[in-house]
């Protein structure tokens, strides 16, 4: 058997975006709906130094926040610069295209790319990290160094 294969986007702006146009941005992309995955790619934001002579000292940070996406609380552990998306099909691109002009509209330009992004299969990291997984969205979502599984969020649509 295949398994299907799911397009994939890149929204790239040309700055690292902060906490509330990240929430702006995720809650106009989550209203179209059609959306499997998302990932946050950008800087981590450490709660504590990780390193050097202040190590474990708490690192505070302004971009270090909860957002709200689709009504559940989401902390920001990284400063966003891109957002990879994995849809369930084609016909979603041109409204999600149509969210971010509209939030990036007069700010700054930003790029929008079709292509494979992230990986879609169960890696030996994956299993090592979560063992046998019943829910085929975390599939090679992990990230060895984190001690926190990926966030799951329920779309509107």
């Amino acid at each position: 058997m295949t398994e299907p294969n799911y397009p994939q986007v890149r929204i790239t702006p040309t700055r690292f975006l902060n906490p509330e146009t990240t929430e702006i941005l995720l809650e106009k992309v989550f209203a179209v709906g059609g959306i499997r995955r998302m990932v946050l790619n950008g800087p981590n934001l450490p709660a504590t130094v990780p390193y050097g002579p202040a190590r474990g000292a708490p690192n505070p940070h302004e971009y270090r926040r909860t957002i709200k996406v689709c009504g559940e609380d989401f902390e920001l552990r990284v400063h966003v610069g891109d957002i990879l998306l994995e849809l369930e099909d084609e016909s979603v691109i041109p409204a999600i295209k149509e969210a971010c002009d509209a939030v990036f509209a007069d700010k700054f330009p930003y790029g929008f790319g079709k292509g494979r992004f992230m990986r879609s299969n169960f890696t030996l990291s994956d299993y090592a990290k979560y063992g046998v997984v019943e829910d085929d969205r975390i599939l090679g979502m992990s990230d060895p160094k984190s001690k926190q599984r990926p966030m799951i969020v329920q779309g509107t649509k």
